[in-house]
């Protein structure tokens, strides 16, 4: 065959489509559970950092191992709505006994989604720790939700003021220190810092009456820890309105 003519070039190319991508579906069925289970373990090392657990996960020799044994120790997995799968809590039992309740948010920032976890002490109203990531922010603006700086805001901020859901306000020019629900917004990542705040109002939002009902069946021990752990919250905290409303 000439090599020279256009029906060559064109079985040539149409050939080495062909196989490339043939050889792209069977390295990405060979990777598949691979990458599923990266994609777990990203997710359970992204709970347990909600909580300061296996912060120094990357500096282990077996940095799986070390996620998984750190995980089936301390997490618990609830579902708290049948209809809906996704709607999950994750139980931390700290090493004192102390419980933390766990739950996924998701929303959509500048470029994609973003998404994270906070980590609500047994009073479910004064927040504990919490991580965030994205798909595609801007480095060095929106892209800093990610950071340490970030998320150690909003440790010991509260959801509740007065009785009411009122979620965490992400504040553009600066939060006002004595806010019990303000942190800062990142200077130049306005829209994604606003995107966290919408993220989280809607996310929690649905646990509400989880909240609720998981309090008034609290042990004994819980409540102590809860009282405890937020002496200066509002002793109606959970005194919550129908979740629709708000």
């Amino acid at each position: 065959m000439d090599t020279n003519n256009n029906t060559y070039t064109v079985i040539y190319a149409t050939v080495m489509v062909v196989i490339v991508a043939a050889l792209l579906a069977l390295a990405s069925y060979l990777l598949k559970d691979r990458q599923q289970r990266n994609v777990q373990l990203e997710t359970k090392q992204q709970i347990l950092k909600s909580v300061k657990l296996g912060l120094d996960a990357d500096s282990q020799a077996d940095k799986a191992a070390y996620i998984e044994q750190l995980y089936e120790k301390h997490i618990v997995e609830q579902g708290i709505n049948p209809e809906d799968e996704s709607l999950k809590v994750y139980i931390c039992t700290m090493d004192n006994g102390e419980k933390m309740y766990i739950v996924p948010v998701h929303g959509t920032g500048l470029w994609g989604p973003v998404w994270g976890y906070v980590a609500l002490k047994s009073d479910f109203n004064t927040i504990y720790g919490t991580t965030y990531d994205h798909k595609s922010e801007t480095p060095g603006l929106g892209a800093e939700i990610s950071t340490n700086e970030f998320s150690k805001q909003f440790e010991g901020k509260q959801i509740f003021k007065n009785g009411n859901f009122e979620s965490i306000l992400v504040v553009k020019g600066g939060a006002d220190p004595a806010s019990t629900n303000e942190v800062d917004a990142i200077s130049g990542g306005t829209i994604t810092s606003k995107a966290v705040e919408e993220m989280l109002k809607k996310s929690i939002a649905h646990y509400l009456e989880y909240f609720k009902v998981a309090a008034a069946n609290a042990t004994p021990a819980e409540n102590t820890a809860a009282a405890d752990s937020t002496a200066q919250a509002d002793s109606t905290a959970l005194q919550i309105p129908n979740p629709v409303n708000q």
